[in-house]
């Protein structure tokens, strides 16, 4: 009778294992990314196939809802993995802001990728400034999303209020430019890698335009919050006339705490073991030592043992 329930006990413990992706060596990942329209889902799918076909670990990169929503699907184990921003990561973790009421802990760093610009995007050359956004037609992103608490940054730091001061309207990135195009929005915020394809393909029959933050509003911003950096976003990234300067937050992939070390390690030597034959422009911008600088969220064992194979230490719980 022992021996029966022993052998139930482990049969339950291999199935969940399975059903989590997270039991050990050669282990089955969901990723969790962004919609079609953004960089999370194009760059997350090379990302997943590249470390499936690298190690023994397979990756399947899944369309999500942006870093909130990531961050919840890992929490209820519908995804192992997941595309997030530095600052909503933190909030996660932290308790803070979009999840006052609902802290979720229960993930670590695996690396920072690359950075992902505050794009605030309009087809009318006369808005060059965040101030001149006021009283116009803008789109925030979704309620609740990372993009609109981003939106509220940029926009306080100008003393603008995002209820009170514009027109807002909450929608994903497809969305918005679709509605720029139609004429429906004056401006909408784009927080994502660029160039951001629902951004490049406006641009294919638009001219698009960035609005610009000043040096001063800039050290506003980041004084009040220091998940921000100063970023400049290239003229050609989408045919413009001049380069834009903005701010721009950390793109990150985390994990849940229970997922093998094994698995993790997979996961980003995958990546860094391999970079050159990833099918991806945002492959120019993978740094280790950006990979390993992020300080608000533990990183997970199994990254933590790649880059003490590198040289290099971070935070673990």
């Amino acid at each position: 009778m022992k021996k029966k329930l022993a052998l139930a006990l482990a049969v339950v413990m291999v199935m969940g294992a399975v059903l989590t992706g997270c039991g050990g060596k050669g282990g089955k990942l969901t990723f969790t990314t962004g919609s079609e329209s953004g960089t999370y889902y194009g760059f997350g799918t090379v990302l997943a196939g590249q470390i499936s076909d690298k190690t023994k670990t397979t990756v399947t990169a899944v369309v999500g809802k942006g870093s909130k929503g990531n961050i919840e699907a890992m929490n209820v184990k519908d995804a192992q993995l997941g595309f997030v921003q530095s600052d909503v990561m933190a909030y996660a973790y932290n308790g803070e802001r979009l999840f006052e009421e609902n802290k979720i802990d229960s993930f670590s760093t695996v690396a920072a990728l690359y950075m992902e610009q505050v794009q605030i995007i309009t087809l009318d050359p006369s808005i060059k400034s965040v101030a001149d956004l006021k009283g116009k037609s803008v789109s925030v992103g979704e309620s609740g999303s990372g993009v609109y608490f981003n939106a509220v940054d940029v926009l306080s730091a100008y003393g603008l209020d995002v209820e009170k001061d514009i027109k807002p309207t909450y929608q994903g990135f497809g969305d918005s430019t679709d509605a720029l195009q139609d004429g429906k929005i004056d401006a909408a915020f784009v927080v994502a890698g660029a160039p951001t394809p629902a951004v490049t393909a406006l641009a294919a029959s638009r001219d698009v335009y960035v609005v610009e933050l000043d040096d001063e509003h800039i050290d506003k911003l980041i004084a009040d919050s220091p998940y921000y950096s100063k970023y400049v976003i290239s003229a050609d990234t989408y045919k413009m006339d001049a380069d834009a300067t903005t701010v721009a937050v950390g793109a990150v992939i985390i994990a849940r705490d229970d997922c093998s070390e094994d698995d993790i390690y997979n996961v980003i030597s995958g990546i860094y073991d391999s970079i050159d034959t990833l099918g991806h422009d945002k492959k120019a911008e993978l740094d280790l030592d950006f990979a390993a600088s992020i300080t608000a969220v533990p990183y997970h064992p199994g990254a933590a043992k790649y880059f003490t194979e590198k040289g290099l230490t971070v935070p673990t719980k």
